[in-house]
């Protein structure tokens, strides 16, 4: 299965459901557009509606709410803008405060709903660094 060999080591830290998440979009997504970049977006865009990135690894999203993570994610390949990594930008402050807590990340109780979602990003993107260094 090429999906397997080819999975980031964020998805080989997460549940098995998200892993299988990612491969069959992945493998389905090499059928239509061949191996490459647009296959590993289609399969992240896929596991994206079900799991969000929380530090070095992918969790379900709480509460069973499962739709496009954020703005980009909803509008589709051409729509501008950044991603907001696996974040999930569309749930609600609480949430992402209770993220940001597990994190521990500083000041969150005074940041905006979208210095939240760039301030987990930012965590997320250093803890994966920091996994992949161990």
């Amino acid at each position: 299965m090429p999906a397997r060999q080819e999975m980031p080591s964020t998805l080989q830290r997460s549940p098995k459901k998200a892993q299988e998440t990612w491969i069959r979009a992945h493998d389905s997504a090499v059928e239509t557009y061949g191996e490459g970049e647009r296959a590993h977006r289609t399969a992240f865009s896929a596991l994206k509606h079900s799991f969000e990135k929380v530090g070095d690894h992918w969790e379900p999203k709480s509460g069973g709410k499962k739709g496009p993570s954020d703005e980009k994610a909803a509008g589709g390949r051409g729509t501008p803008g950044r991603t907001a990594g696996g974040v999930d930008a569309n749930a609600s402050k609480q949430h992402l405060a209770d993220v940001a807590k597990r994190l521990e990340i500083r000041g969150r109780s005074r940041m905006t709903k979208a210095e939240l979602v760039d301030a987990i990003q930012k965590a997320n993107n250093r803890s994966t660094r920091k996994a992949r260094g161990k």
